[in-house]
């Protein structure tokens, strides 16, 4: 085989698998979105279910308590698993800026067309989705951490009647402890996904 070739056969080869990483990111996106809209119906419809058994005679207590676990476990799988993807999504995207490279140095006029990777925008993006943007308080705007903070409110709720239920405290005292509760599950959170994102960021 001559190098002409050689050379046609892997433009084809890097051609198929530009074509194949974009799919694999579009099923991962598809798969994220698919993921966190699950969570946030299986809450609202938990918070509905709760509203109608409040206006009934039944006992709201244990329909809470065994609900709401299972809420708080799907809320943390979910946000483990949207890391993860948001982590595939962005190696993909490194891949595919490997080939663009090269793309980018076959001809001169090439260059007006693929931008380098660090002027790329869709690079940008992608990794502000997973707070690796270098900026204070990026991880607040990730999909996982929306996760997070509607899961911790849940935990914090779920404290809050567990201590009203066995303490028989006050609403202020209670209040506070919820709040408190919520706070620290969403800073271990955080905290899960700032390790997350420096293994990944090295």
């Amino acid at each position: 085989m001559d190098q002409q070739s050689r050379e046609q056969y892997f433009i084809s080869a890097l051609v198929t698998e530009h074509f194949v990483l974009q799919s694999a990111r579009g099923s991962l996106t598809g798969e994220m979105v698919g993921r966190g809209s699950i969570y946030l119906g299986t809450v609202s419809s938990a918070l509905i279910a709760f509203g109608f058994v409040a206006q009934t005679e039944l006992p709201l207590a244990p329909f809470v308590a065994a609900v709401l676990p299972a809420l708080l476990v799907l809320g943390e799988l979910t946000f483990v698993a949207l890391l993860r993807d948001s982590f595939q999504n962005i190696e993909f995207l490194r891949r595919i800026q490997k080939i663009r490279g090269y793309y980018r140095g076959l001809l001169p006029e090439a260059e007006e067309f693929f931008d380098p990777p660090e002027q790329d925008r869709e690079t940008a993006v992608e990794l502000a989705t997973v707070g690796l943007r270098p900026r204070a308080g990026a991880l607040l705007f990730t999909g996982a951490s929306t996760i997070a903070a509607v899961n911790s409110v849940l935990g914090g709720a779920g404290v809050a009647l567990l201590v009203a239920h066995v303490s028989r405290a006050g609403e202020g005292v209670t209040a506070v402890v919820g709040i408190a509760a919520a706070v620290v599950l969403f800073v271990l959170n955080l905290s899960y996904e700032q390790f997350r994102s420096d293994r990944v960021h090295r």
